[in-house]
């Protein structure tokens, strides 16, 4: 069962994450994706992991998602990315930490080397979508699509099951937050997972994040009947294995 504790940011808002301090050790962190949340298999397989390998785990919930306070409306990249560091500060401190990124949580994750970079001793992304805002949404809206969110401010975008609801000012706050155009000299493990039959972020967006790092040993593993969440127990034993591997 895994224990949910909240963070209180300010009186009316707080922060649902899972934190398992192992003393002294150093620390996985998992950063979900988009409209996600930490319910689903993958944060409970690497907080297994990490029990298993005596290691630290942390995970959170941003504000707007799962049972964090604030309207998934009002967030946005540089949002979120800062409560991800303020966590990592509350709870990490100085210690080392492997930090692994799930579609947009790869992005976020990029956003952590700004800060954190002599901390962060390895790198997993699954399915990463750095600058997905524009290149994969903003970009492909058609006029129509474009003027809606522009005079409205707000889309409802559906795609298969889900609606999203993206917001003019999520699409501008993206274009501040580039991170593929910055190099990252750190010598770590650096390992993209991809699903070859992702719908939603094509592979090239791994091949992208993997070019930033110079000096980094790098690895581009591309799981073939694979979909973009990755969240089967097969794909979460590769996904497992290459954590290790970093490890």
């Amino acid at each position: 069962m895994t224990h949910f504790k909240y963070h209180k940011v300010s009186k009316s808002k707080k922060i649902r994450f899972i934190c398992n301090i192992h003393k002294g050790a150093p620390f996985i962190v998992f950063l979900h994706g988009f409209m996600s949340d930490l319910e689903g298999k993958k944060p409970n397989a690497f907080l297994k992991f990490a029990k298993q390998n005596k290691l630290s785990f942390l995970a959170l919930e941003y504000s707007g998602h799962g049972k964090s306070s604030g309207k998934f409306i009002n967030g946005n990249i540089t949002k979120w990315s800062n409560e991800t560091s303020a966590l990592i500060k509350k709870f990490v401190k100085k210690n080392d930490f492997t930090i692994i990124g799930s579609s947009m949580g790869a992005w976020l994750a990029l956003k952590q080397f700004q800060k954190f970079k002599n901390q962060i001793k390895g790198f997993l992304g699954i399915g990463s979508a750095p600058e997905f805002l524009e290149n994969l949404m903003w970009k492909k809206f058609t006029k129509k699509m474009k003027s809606e969110t522009i005079q409205k401010g707000i889309l409802q975008l559906k795609h298969g099951n889900y609606e999203y609801p993206i917001t003019l000012q999520l699409i501008k706050d993206g274009r501040k937050n580039k991170v593929l155009n910055k190099k990252i000299n750190s010598k770590i493990n650096v390992t993209m997972v991809h699903g070859q039959k992702d719908e939603v972020v094509p592979v090239s967006y791994s091949r992208k994040v993997l070019k930033i790092f110079q000096k980094a040993k790098k690895k581009l593993v591309i799981i073939n009947d694979g979909d973009h969440s990755l969240s089967s127990q097969k794909w979460l034993k590769t996904i497992i294995k290459e954590l290790k591997l970093i490890i």
